[in-house]
């Protein structure tokens, strides 16, 4: 029984004692006085009675009444009821109003003092004070109290006759039973009739059970105000422990709403703050940290809006605001949206029948009582099926002397299947689920619904799930009980009070409320008190009993089938292995193991492994031998490497028992048991799982103890209890143990407490041991740590600390103080270990209850454990290592190249796959080749891993991932796990700039040191000290002979020296009288890759003298030596001058003045500047002197010259570095031009003002232009990131230049929009008249430059990226190429978002773009000077494209050889610096400038396909050779170092022999004449033709370079090492069947699919050279079967012979040809082809006439590769030919071929290799010749006859006169045909 209030408070207004203008409630009166002892007065009434403040009023306000709830420190929740109501304010409360309240002065200005009597009104402005009377209770019936404090303020008002002291003393003295109607003996007991003695009757009704909560219509209104969603929400976020805030102008539906919610909760109790209704004074309270539900008057919302973690529900407006960094876990579906729709089935019953055609006459709705009760009933059901089977996850771990019992939520979530579901997690670990386990666990209790729901309904649930209307028919029926709970006698619910008139608070009340007549009161209620005290206590014991487990739970999702169903033939092939194991049949089980690890994915198979390993064990104890050992050890860490660190299915639980009992004998005495081999899981090391395992076996001891048969018992009662025992769970016997408990004597129970702690203690050493078995590694000089295992990342980013919250309420004396682990190195495991168990022991014991004498003596005792356990893993450890290695696979050897040797042999690795795939589209299916099991190789020059797949399906693969180690970017060590036994070892991740990615974890017999060496070799090899330890000069001889090895320091004398030199030959050169005059001819076409031989008959020779004229005073150039010299002008540099027309050595006057530009040889000592080549192209006016003072103003002093004239329109392409601060910048900026006498600095700007203009005189077209227009409207902003600057090639290729074609720059100010692609708009916006110079220039650099209308050149701002910035893009692309962890599913869009962080692509817009700018500009007759940062990264890229796009020379394969020579080599592009190539480069990291290039250039190509004679594969090759340092060509970062080295002549010294190549160029050119493996046989390029690609990002590809790989036999660059195996050649099998298929699977990233299935054309080629090897004929070279393919080809489209070149494979592509699908494959190819690179001694190709001449015919096209023989000879015989100048006649044979048109000539006839070529398109006559000094004497004069060429007149001389005429017979013929 309880009273039904403790305490009735009158609260009226009072002044506020600080005199601030709100009122204060103040306490007139409180019954009784003294507190109750069992429940003391709640404090702060006073602020709740009032929540939005005490304040006086202008007119009577209607009576309110709402009830508040106030929670005391004991968590008890008291009820506040209120009824106020207002009087005419006193005198007092007036003043201290009338004074003070600011906001009330208006009204209350009149309202004086005034005397009220209570017959006359009171005066207009008269205040009324608000009064409040209180009833506290801790019973929650609002209606009872309405009514009660209702008849109180009746009584007052109407004046009854009735004694107010009374009805309020009846009040507190009533008594009424707490709960449970149906355990009373009859209806008097559960509804008792109250009477307060003013005529009254009220019936109070107590629910059947106490613990179901009472809403009345609260839940029914929540919805009815917010509707499902919003209360799903609120539901879910108070479950998850979010705040949330009700808003309402009612404080009625403020607790309501509050009410509602916590009824949806039950069973859950909240347990946080509760404050349905919050006053105004405390609203401070809502930044409280902790979760709450509070409800808050509507007019204060404003104050509730920075709240930035509270969810709002406002009730008035109907809607729920979720701030954004709030998430709201949903309920697991599908219980979400079944509860939805059954609670719209509830509410909106009209829903289902809306549709119909024919409604049934409405249906009668539920009463709003009903219809709250009926929601309830479904959120009961929910938690029902959340909740199912919670009972058998319960672990009693203690009954007597109380009951502990804790909940294993692991394993919970696992078998609900649930573990990744947010909402379930978030509400087990929450506080409410605390309380509900302890509370609700108890076995033996008192039940209500939900016990009996959980238990007995849960099937019918789950067969109604799709019956709506049987749902609906549940929830019903569960309503009804619920309503029956509230109202368990519906029919006796009569109430009989007294109410006020109508509008009675309008009426003059005679007097205030009365001052109550304390004593009277205090009596009544000691009356009562005295008479309770002798009356027996009425409260009859509650009926407990042993609370129902219900079935065993199911999933609530239905488990996904999926990839690793169980299949009873899975759990077949686990339990045949096992057997197989056991039974010794060791090869049978080897074979079946496979299988086996693949089926342990699935948990069915795993669960089987542990049943079926347990039938193995006898007496806690298996020895094995050392195979069956190493089997069980696999299938356990297979098992084991799929637990979560929770372990939800129980499997590392169920391994538990079984490591600590399978073991092997070492030696005598020494013994391994299983567990030292499965340490390195997660789950050893996660706290929660030792405390449930802790659990799980204390409950099964426990259990055990009062299950024990009797003393005497036999083995045949053991057996009976096991059966007995199957039958009694724990919490039954817990259960019966609880109830006896109170029978029980005070020593029995003291015992039983007793044997229970021992128990718990023992458990307690018991895992003691445990853990310290599975967390101490074997090898404790390893220190592989805890923490390492955790699951916490990295060691570099482990967090320092292991403490969870489960182990907050430690109790821990000194370990406390500890934060986790330290470092790895530093710390030693025991001491990790020992403070790991002592958290744990603990948390447990202190939870369980263990005495604290125990607790310390297991302090004491677990560091003796651990040590003991140390010392006997010692033993095994140094055991185990001398046991016979288990046989792994033989390793590969790698094939190395020849020179390269092995620095370490083979390290076991395991090569693991690094998610590549996802850029190269996906794996395609098929078994994974990663990881794969083999061993890591360092060579000399590269790092090689070879294997093969652990996959046993493609075990007979190999694999093969190799790079340079030159190529090597970012070496880190990592911790990862072995793929075979899981074991974490550690590991070495290497990645290359050659876009391969080495993710190795070494063998565990590969020791740290090993590790450690292989590490310290490779950063050796890959950071040399100095150059000449890379290995392009290690290889063949250590240096260059006779050259001592160079110190650092004399760097100087070695320059000095080359000068000295050539000074000294020079004058030797002057002493000499004879020199030859003659012109010098440009070196024949195939003469340029070597010198020429001694015997050639066209003599190269340079014109030796030099006439003082044309050099500048400061020149101290004398006529140099020969060698010297030509080795200057043998440069790529020269060459191409000369083949430009920009300037020759010569020096006769009329010459120069002709020539605008000339070849200065003022750097030649590298004096001016260091990292430009030799000899420059100046203007010819510019003396050598100014130059050194011109060069001052620029960066690294490189100032501008010539690197490229167009051919068309003479405008010339000039590069240099950035401007210093001074200079033409600073001139523009200048007001006024500087004079003459000023500083050197100005000296220096007017120099280089000088050289500009000397420039611009230079160009024909403006020597003498005047007025001109400019660019100005083209702004930087047109090549920034967005612009449209580019260009569209027009449809026709346009020869000439049309005024409007010209030039296509995209100037969006002074345009219309441009067009799509980055196409400009219009290609006629440019006026005619331009600059004559365009600066390209740095936009930072030219800030604020105010070009100046004079000069004739305007500057054009750009923003250009660093190189830091490509390195840094660089890194991201590599990333997103080789992730280096496989993405979870390799899916095309993570790696295209990788692909776009990194803006590689963004780059090559940009540089694509300005590249086009320029050749726009170029083409329309504007020179241009590219002047970026130190003009040698940058700059090169852009004026290197420019020349590719403009000049189709360079699309050749001696072009683009010779443009990379000069722009990139002689230029001084810092090859070693940007490739890190040394020790001192190694911060600096690799950046990749001319890889970027290459990649602009491969965009191009695939845009132009037909434009280039070189295929995609040459670019690759390329990219990976200018980073493997195997050459010496992209080592060092200039000609000026090259030179200090001896590298520049030594390419040119004489002839070697078979040596190792050292230039790339050579080695390309070796390749070449075997292979047409850097051959585009799409080639057939057009005459004229500009390319001008698209260069917006949409149009650019991915280089498949970056994505692809060939793990068959790693990359295909270095060709000697990539022939794959020829494949066999079909035969008949044995058994006389059909030959085998040829077939195979190609699959990517494995297989080279060029090599696979090489395009048509070299397939074609091979399957000729194989004919030719079968019919024993000399094999042919591959060019010349080529060309005469395509001459054939060529004649059958003409038909009379004749065609331009584009008809050759083009004839049927659109002229313009932007048919970007036309290419063929390409990639190294052929791989039968015999490849001896060092056999060839020929000296290659045939020559092909000058570039410079004024036609070129089709036999150019033949030219770059041309070999020795062809077939096609029309005529051919022997003619005596006259050497060049003084050189005699011989005997030759002459072969004409008119399909090439040329003559042609060799030794002797069986020659293959000719000796020359002359072209019949340069033939002007053939005449009769005369006979001259040394011509044969025998043959008859008219036998002579001279053929005249542009070039030069060759004299013949045939054996006879008939065959001489038949010779210009046919020579005749042919030039008239073409």
């Amino acid at each position: 029984m309880a009273r039904l209030a403790d305490y009735f408070v009158l609260v009226a207004f009072g002044p506020h004692p600080r005199g601030s203008g709100e009122g204060q409630g103040h306490i007139l009166q409180r019954f009784p006085e003294k507190d109750w002892e069992d429940n003391p007065f709640p404090q702060g009434i006073e602020l709740f009675c009032q929540p939005s403040g005490w304040q006086l009023c202008p007119e009577r306000n209607p009576p309110t009444f709402f009830v508040a709830v106030l929670t005391d420190i004991n968590s008890e929740r008291h009820y506040c009821a209120c009824l106020t109501f207002w009087e005419p304010a006193e005198p007092t409360q007036e003043v201290v109003c009338a004074e003070d309240a600011t906001e009330q002065e208006e009204e209350a200005d009149e309202g004086g003092p005034a005397q009220l009597s209570p017959a006359t009104p009171g005066p207009p402005g008269q205040l009324f004070a608000p009064k409040t009377l209180v009833l506290v209770s801790r019973l929650d019936h609002a209606e009872v109290f309405r009514n009660s404090l209702g008849l109180i303020y009746t009584i007052h008002v109407e004046g009854l006759n009735v004694g107010l002291e009374n009805v309020i003393g009846n009040l507190l003295t009533c008594i009424i039973p707490l709960a449970g109607g149906s355990q009373l003996d009859s209806v008097e007991d559960g509804v008792r009739t109250i009477s307060l003695g003013a005529g009254d009757r009220q019936v109070i009704q107590t629910p059947l059970a106490d613990s179901l909560p009472i809403s009345r219509c609260s839940v029914a209104l929540l919805f009815r105000q917010l509707g499902i969603t919003n209360v799903l929400s609120l539901f879910c976020a108070a479950l998850t422990e979010h705040k949330v805030l009700f808003l309402s102008r009612s404080y009625q539906r403020l607790s309501d709403a509050c009410r509602g919610l916590l009824a949806l909760l039950f069973p859950l109790r909240y347990s946080f703050t509760y404050v349905p209704i919050l006053p105004a004074q405390l609203l401070e309270v809502l930044s409280t940290p902790t979760p709450f539900i509070i409800g808050v008057n509507a007019a204060f919302q404003a104050e509730t809006q920075e709240l930035l973690d509270v969810i709002v529900a406002d009730l008035d407006g109907g809607t729920v605001t979720v701030p954004e960094c709030v998430h709201i876990p949903p309920l697991p579906e599908p219980l979400q949206s079944q509860t939805h729709s059954v609670l719209s089935m509830v509410l909106d019953p009209e829903l289902e029948l809306a549709d119909l055609a024919f409604p049934p006459p409405s249906t009668n709705a539920s009463s709003l009582k009903m219809q709250d009760k009926e929601l309830r009933a479904v959120f009961l059901r929910l938690f029902a099926q959340l909740l199912q089977g919670y009972r058998w996850c319960l672990h009693m771990v203690r009954i007597h002397p109380e009951p502990v019992i804790r909940f294993h939520k692991a394993a919970f979530l696992g078998q609900r299947g649930l573990v990744e579901d947010d909402f379930l997690m978030k509400v087990l670990e929450g506080m409410a689920f605390a309380g509900f386990v302890s509370e609700r666990g108890v076995p033996y209790r008192a039940t209500d619904l939900f016990d009996e729901l959980v238990a007995h309904e849960v099937a019918r649930m789950r067969a109604d799930e799709n019956h709506p209307q049987r749902v609906l028919r549940h929830v019903k029926e569960l309503a009804e009980q619920l309503y029956k709970n509230e109202n368990p006698y519906p029919a006796v619910a009569m109430h009989k009070v007294q109410r006020p008139g109508e509008a009675s608070h309008l009426r003059r009340v005679p007097r205030p409320f009365p001052r109550l007549d304390d004593g009277m009161v205090q009596w009544i209620v000691d009356q009562a008190t005295a008479k309770m005290q002798g009356a027996p206590p009425a409260v009859k014991a509650e009926r407990r009993t042993t609370v129902p487990s219900g079935p065993p739970m199911t999933a609530i999702l239905e488990r996904s089938g999926g990839l690793h169903g169980n299949s009873a033939r899975r759990l077949e092939v686990v339990r045949n292995c096992i057997s197989y194991v056991f039974e010794g049949k060791m090869l049978e089980a080897k074979k079946l193991l496979p299988a086996v690890l693949r089926a342990l994915k699935g948990r069915a198979a795993r669960r089987c492994l542990t049943q079926e390993l347990h039938l193995h064990v006898q007496q806690n104890r298996a020895v094995l031998d050392h195979q069956q050992f190493d089997f069980v050890v696999r299938m356990m860490n297979c098992c084991l490497q799929d637990c979560t660190s929770l372990d939800e299915h129980g499997i590392a639980a169920a391994l538990l028992p079984l490591v600590t009992a399978f073991c092997r004998k070492l030696s005598p005495g020494v013994t391994q048991f299983a567990y030292s081999c499965v340490q390195e899981h997660v789950v050893w090391s996660t706290p929660q799982f030792w405390e449930a395992m802790f659990y799980g076996d204390v409950q099964t001891h426990i259990r055990a103890l009062y299950l024990e048969p009797a003393e005497d018992g036999d083995h045949v009662q053991v057996g009976e209890l096991s059966a007995r025992e199957d039958e009694r769970s724990a919490l039954d016997v817990a259960s019966e143990q609880r109830r006896l408990w109170p029978t029980l004597s005070r020593e029995k129970q003291q015992e039983l407490v007793q044997k229970e702690e021992s128990t718990v203690f023992s458990q307690a050493i018991h895992y003691a041991n445990r853990m310290s078995y599975l967390l101490l590694p074997l090898d404790s000089s390893k220190s592989r740590l805890l923490r390492e295992r955790a699951g916490l990342g990295d060691l570099e980013s482990a967090s320092n600390s292991l403490v969870t919250s489960s182990m907050a309420g430690s109790v821990a004396e000194s370990y406390d103080t500890e934060s986790g682990f330290e470092d790895a190195e530093t710390c030693d495991v025991a001491g990790a270990v020992v403070r790991f168990i002592n958290r744990f022991v603990d948390k447990v014991c202190t939870e369980s209850g263990v005495t604290s004498d125990h607790l310390k003596g297991l302090h004491v005792m677990v560091p003796d454990i651990v040590q003991m356990h140390i010392e006997t893993l010692e033993a095994v450890h140094r055991e185990s290592k001398r046991l016979p290695p288990i046989q792994k696979p033989k390793l590969l050897r790698p094939r190395l190249l020849p020179d390269e040797e092995c620095v370490l042999d083979g390290l076991r690795v395991y090569l693991l796959p690094d998610g590549r795939e996802g850029g190269a589209g996906g794996t395609g299916g098929g078994p994974a080749l990663l990881p794969a099991e083999g061993a890591v190789f360092l060579t000399t020059y590269r790092v090689i891993f070879t294997g093969m797949p652990t996959d046993p399906l493609v075990g007979e693969q190999v694999v093969v991932r190799s790079f340079p180690v030159a190529a090597l970017t970012k070496e880190k060590r990592i911790s990862v796990q072995t793929p075979v036994d899981q074991l974490l070892q550690d590991g070495l991740q290497l990645r290359s700039c050659t876009f391969q990615l080495l993710k190795m974890a070494f063998d565990e017999e590969v020791g740290s040191d090993s590790a450690e060496l292989f590490r310290k070799q490779l950063h050796k090899l890959r950071y040399p000290p100095d150059i000449r330890g890379t290995f392009a000069f290690t290889l063949g001889s250590a240096h260059t002979p006779g050259r001592p090895p160079r110190t650092t320091k004399d760097k100087g004398p070695s320059l000095r020296t080359l000068s000295r030199n050539i000074v000294k030959n020079a004058k030797k050169t002057l002493g000499r009288q004879y020199v030859t005059r003659k012109k010098y001819n440009p070196p024949s076409w195939e003469h340029r890759g070597q010198p020429p031989p001694e015997d050639q008959e066209d003599e190269i020779s340079v014109l030796e003298e030099l006439e003082p004229s044309t050099l500048t005073p400061s020149s101290a150039l004398k006529p140099s030596d020969r060698m010297t010299m030509s080795s200057l002008v043998e440069r790529a540099c020269c060459r191409d001058y000369q083949r430009l027309g920009l300037g020759t050595l010569s020096s006769s006057l009329s010459r120069a003045k002709s020539e605008p530009f000339r070849i200065s040889p003022v750097n030649r000592m590298y004096a001016i500047c260091r990292s430009y080549p030799g000899l420059l192209i100046v203007p010819q006016s510019v003396q050598d002197n100014a130059l050194q003072r011109v060069s001052r103003c620029y960066r690294q002093n490189r100032f501008p010259v010539v690197c490229w004239r167009s051919g068309r329109s003479r405008a010339v392409l000039l590069r240099s570095g950035g401007l210093h601060g001074k200079g033409v910048v600073g001139l523009f900026k200048a007001q006024n031009a500087p004079s003459p006498g000023q500083s050197q600095a100005d000296s220096g700007s007017l120099e280089q003002e000088k050289y500009l203009q000397a420039v611009v005189s230079s160009m024909p077209r403006y020597a003498d232009a005047s007025g001109r227009n400019t660019l100005s409207g083209f702004s930087s902003a047109h090549v920034g990131s967005h612009g449209k600057l580019g260009s569209v090639r027009a449809s026709g290729r346009s020869g000439g230049l049309g005024a409007d074609v010209g030039s296509r720059l995209a100037g969006r100010d002074m345009l219309g929009p441009p067009q799509a692609n980055g196409a400009p708009p219009d290609p006629g916006f440019l006026r005619p008249q331009r600059a004559a110079l365009y600066i390209i220039g740095d936009k930072a650099q030219l800030k604020g430059v105010r070009p100046d209308p004079l000069q004739q050149w305007e500057l054009v701002p750009i923003e250009v990226f660093e190189a830091r910035q490509v390195k840094a893009s660089f890194k991201k692309l590599l990333k997103a190429c080789v992730p280096g962890c496989p993405f979870p599913e390799p899916s095309p869009v993570s790696f295209l978002r990788s692909l776009e962080d990194s803006e590689w692509l963004i780059q090559i817009h940009k540089l694509l773009q300005v590249s086009v700018l320029v050749v726009e500009l170029l083409d329309s007759g504007s020179s241009v000077l590219v002047s970026l940062e130190d003009g040698w990264d940058i700059t090169t890229q852009v004026v290197s494209l420019v020349q590719l796009l403009s000049d189709p020379f360079y699309r050749t394969l001696e072009g683009f050889r010779l443009l990379v020579e000069k722009e990139w080599l002689s230029f001084g592009h810092r090859f070693s610096h940007r490739g890190a190539h040394t020790l001192a480069g190694q911060g600096s990291g690799f950046t990749p400038v001319f890889l970027q290039f290459l990649d602009c250039v491969h965009q191009v190509h695939l845009q132009f396909p037909m434009e280039f004679e070189f295929s995609p594969f040459y670019l690759k090759f390329l990219g990976y050779h200018h980073a493997s340092r195997r050459f010496r060509t992209f080592l060092l970062d200039s000609d000026y170092e090259r030179i200090e080295l001896g590298l520049l002549y030594e390419e040119k010294g004489e002839r070697r022999g078979a040596q190792a190549c050292r230039s790339v160029w050579e080695y390309m050119d070796r390749l070449s004449k075997r292979t047409p493996v850097f051959y585009n046989y799409m080639y057939a390029p057009e005459d004229t033709e500009v390319l001008r690609p698209y260069s917006n990002v949409s149009n650019l590809k991915v280089w498949d370079f970056y994505t692809e790989e060939t793990l068959a036999e790693g990359p295909p660059y270095d060709w000697e090492l990539a022939q794959g195996p020829p494949e066999p050649p079909e035969e008949e099998r044995p058994d006389g069947g059909a030959p085998q298929s040829r077939r195979r699977v190609v699959w990517p990233c494995y297989d080279s699919r060029p090599r696979a299935q090489p395009d048509a054309i070299s397939r074609l080629l091979e399957e000729l050279q194989r004919l030719e090897a079968e019919l024993g004929r000399p094999a042919e070279r591959w060019k010349d079967t080529w060309d005469r393919v395509k001459a054939a080809q060529r004649l059958e489209g003409r038909p009379d012979g004749r065609g331009t070149p584009s008809s050759l494979l083009a004839s049927s592509v659109p002229h313009h040809r932007r048919s970007l699908g036309v290419y063929l494959q390409e990639g190294p190819v052929g791989s039968t082809l015999s490849l001896s690179l060092d056999s060839d001694q020929s000296s290659g190709s045939t020559a092909s006439s000058s570039r410079q001449a004024a036609r070129r015919s089709t036999s150019t096209l033949y030219s770059q590769f041309q070999t020795a023989e062809s077939e096609n000879r029309s005529y051919e015989g022997t003619l005596y030919k006259k050497g060049a100048f003084m050189k005699p006649w011989k005997a030759r044979w002459f072969v004409l071929d008119k399909t090439k048109h040329q003559l042609r000539y060799y030794d002797h006839r069986v020659d293959t290799e000719c000796k020359g070529v002359i072209d019949l398109a340069e033939v002007e006559a053939v005449a009769p010749g005369t006979p001259t000094l040394g011509a044969p004497k025998t043959v008859d004069e008219k036998a002579f006859f001279d053929v005249k060429t542009t070039r030069r007149v060759y004299n013949f001389c045939a054996q006879d006169v008939p065959s001489a005429q038949q010779w210009v017979d046919q020579i005749q013929s042919c030039l008239s045909d073409a």
